[in-house]
């Protein structure tokens, strides 16, 4: 079931109700998130904004963002956990909200305006948002390790230095692999929190 809205506070509140398999798309968001509660701001008609109800999983951050970055086409790669970056900018953000019942995976896309900075995704929106529920349904069901292996196969993060922000303190350092449970580890430590970011690459050859 597809409820398509015209302008809300959230896709992600205008699903929070909704049964299992919905999907709810809307042209604005006045109120719309993303992760580590920042906003996410686009003019109207111009990004894909969308919020999917699907069932728990344990690896859904991870799924959302592998079924986002394929749905994008082949240029598209992940930030760790799920933002999707083209040409090492990013196009598009995922907010997984769960319970033990149901998971609401929301996300935003640019496609036709971008923050400075940000890049575009180049499909209609429709053509967008129907190649992502079939990628999302997918692996939102998908077996843990066919997750982690897809995600680094996509991964803009794997080998390089990193920093994360963390609440109490900053970690800087290669960011090695993904472990099973989904945390990212950066120098031998797993982070399953935070913000990433990615360091130049010339800091990446400087060791």
């Amino acid at each position: 079931m597809i409820v398509r809205l015209g302008t809300v506070a959230s896709t992600q509140e205008a699903a929070r109700e909704l049964p299992v398999g919905s999907v709810v798309v809307a042209e604005h968001q006045t109120a719309g998130r993303g992760r580590m509660d920042r906003r996410w701001e686009a003019p109207p008609g111009t990004a894909l904004l969308a919020s999917f109800v699907v069932a728990p999983h344990p690896l859904l951050s991870l799924a959302a963002g592998v079924a986002a970055a394929e749905a994008c086409g082949p240029q598209a790669r992940l930030k760790w956990p799920n933002d999707v970056l083209i040409d090492g900018r990013k196009a598009g953000g995922i907010l997984v909200e769960m319970t033990a019942a149901k998971a609401v995976v929301g996300v935003g896309i640019n496609l036709t305006w971008a923050p400075p900075g940000a890049a575009l995704v180049d499909q209609p929106r429709d053509v967008l948002l129907e190649t992502l529920t079939q990628r999302l349904g997918a692996w939102a069901s998908a077996a843990p390790a066919a997750i982690i292996q897809r995600w680094r196969e996509l991964s803009d993060t794997l080998g390089r230095r990193v920093r994360v922000e963390l609440p109490s303190r900053v970690i800087e350092g290669l960011a090695q692999d993904i472990a099973a449970d989904g945390s990212l580890i950066v120098d031998g430590e797993h982070v399953s929190a935070g913000d990433v970011i990615h360091l130049r690459a010339e800091a990446d050859r400087s060791d």
